[in-house]
C-alpha cells in the first residue's frame, strides 16, 4: 500500500524553442521537429549563448555553465510537493532520488537533496533512467511497513547537459525538468497507489545510453516501437483491473517522449483527447521526470473518483505502471 500526499514540479527558466535550434544551423526546420516529435519548445539549466556558442561539444564545460544543480532543482520540486501535502521537511524520514543524469557517481544524488532542504534522514537512489519514477513508487509500495511515515521522491532531470546541440536528433528532445512526491505507507493521502509494476528486458540495454563522459545515444526506431507496445499493453493492463465505468474514465498519462508516439498509444487504446494529458509539447523530453511533472501539472484538478495510469519506459529496457485512485 502506497498514498501520494502531494507531487511537485520544477521547470528552470531558459527556453529553447525551435527558432532557436533552426539558428543553430544543424538541419532543423520547426515543420522537420514537429513532424517527427511535436515539440515545440523546451527548458534547459544551460544558458542559451554556452549552447549557442559550443552546441555543447565538451560535457565539462556544461558541468560549470549550468545555472542549477541537480540538488537545486530537486529541492525547488520537493518543496512544492511537501506545501500540497502540508508536510515539512522535518517529517520526511527517507528521501530517495535518481534520474537518467545524475552530478554524482557519489554521494548519492538523493543525499545532496537532502542536504539543499535540511533534511537529516537516509537518503539513497533508486533509479532505472525513464522509469525511475515508476520504479521507485512501485519498490516504496513492495517495502511497506518498513518505511517511515513521509517519504520524498525526487527525479531530477537536467539532461540538456548531456546533449550533443550538434546532433540535429538528439538536439530537439530534451528539456530539463524535475519532479517529486511525496508518498506514505500508512497515512491516507490525496491519491492511493491500486497496483503498480516494474519490469525489464536487458537485451535492449544498449539500445539507449548516456555514456559516463559522453553524450546521449540511442537507436530510435527500435525503441520508439517497443515503447509504443508496451506502454499500451501496461495501460490496457491497468484498465483492466477497474471496473467499467472507471475504466471508460481512466487518464493516460505516459513517457514524455515523442508526441507521435504518445498519441499513436491513445489511438490504439481508444482514448478521447481528454484522458490523455501530455505536456512534452512545451517542455520536450525531460526524461524520467515526464510524466510526474504532467501529474503535478493537473493534480490540484483531479477530481474525487478519478484514476490515471502513468505509464513510463526506459532505457534497460524497463517499464513500469502505476495506477492511482483519488479521494
Amino acid at each position: 500500500m502506497l498514498h501520494l500526499h502531494g507531487v511537485g514540479h520544477f521547470h528552470p527558466p531558459n527556453v529553447l524553442d525551435n527558432a532557436f535550434l533552426e539558428a543553430l544551423d544543424i538541419g532543423t526546420t520547426e515543420e522537420w521537429i514537429l513532424s517527427r516529435v511535436g515539440i515545440r519548445s523546451r527548458r534547459t539549466v544551460l544558458p542559451l549563448d554556452y549552447i549557442r556558442t559550443t552546441k555543447n561539444r565538451d560535457l565539462r564545460g556544461a558541468v560549470e555553465a549550468a545555472e542549477f544543480s541537480n540538488a537545486k532543482t530537486g529541492a525547488l520540486a520537493a518543496e512544492a510537493a511537501m506545501a500540497r501535502a502540508g508536510v515539512t521537511a522535518s517529517q520526511i524520514g527517507m528521501v530517495v532520488a535518481g534520474g537518467c543524469s545524475p552530478d554524482w557517481c557519489i554521494p548519492a544524488e538523493a543525499a545532496a537533496v537532502a542536504r539543499e532542504l535540511g533534511i537529516d534522514a537516509p537518503a539513497f537512489d533508486l533509479q532505472s533512467a525513464c522509469s525511475t519514477f515508476g520504479a521507485q513508487l512501485h519498490f516504496l509500495a513492495n517495502l511497506g511497513a518498513a518505511l517511515p511515515d513521509f517519504v520524498l521522491c525526487v527525479v531530477p532531470e537536467n539532461t540538456s547537459r548531456i546533449v550533443d546541440y550538434a546532433d540535429r536528433s538528439s538536439a530537439i528532445l530534451f528539456g530539463d525538468a524535475t519532479a517529486a512526491a511525496v508518498v506514505s505507507p500508512r497515512i491516507p493521502g490525496r491519491a492511493r497507489l491500486l497496483h503498480s509494476t516494474f519490469g525489464g528486458a536487458p537485451e535492449g540495454a544498449l539500445d539507449v545510453t548516456i555514456p559516463r563522459t559522453g553524450h546521449f545515444a540511442q537507436n530510435g526506431a527500435k525503441v520508439q516501437k517497443f515503447a509504443i507496445k508496451r506502454m499500451t499493453d501496461l495501460f490496457l493492463a491497468s484498465r483492466a483491473r477497474l471496473p467499467q465505468e472507471a475504466a471508460e474514465r481512466l487518464v493516460y498519462v505516459g513517457h514524455q517522449a515523442n508526441l507521435t508516439m504518445l498519441q499513436s498509444v491513445a489511438k490504439r487504446c481508444e482514448l478521447g483527447e481528454d484522458r490523455h494529458w501530455f505536456n512534452i509539447d512545451a517542455f520536450g523530453n525531460q526524461a524520467a521526470a515526464g510524466a510526474p511533472t504532467v501529474l503535478s501539472e493537473h493534480w490540484d484538478a483531479i477530481g474525487a473518483g478519478e484514476h490515471v495510469a502513468v505509464i513510463v519506459v526506459g532505457s534497460g529496457l524497463s517499464w513500469s505502471s502505476l495506477l492511482l485512485s483519488f479521494a
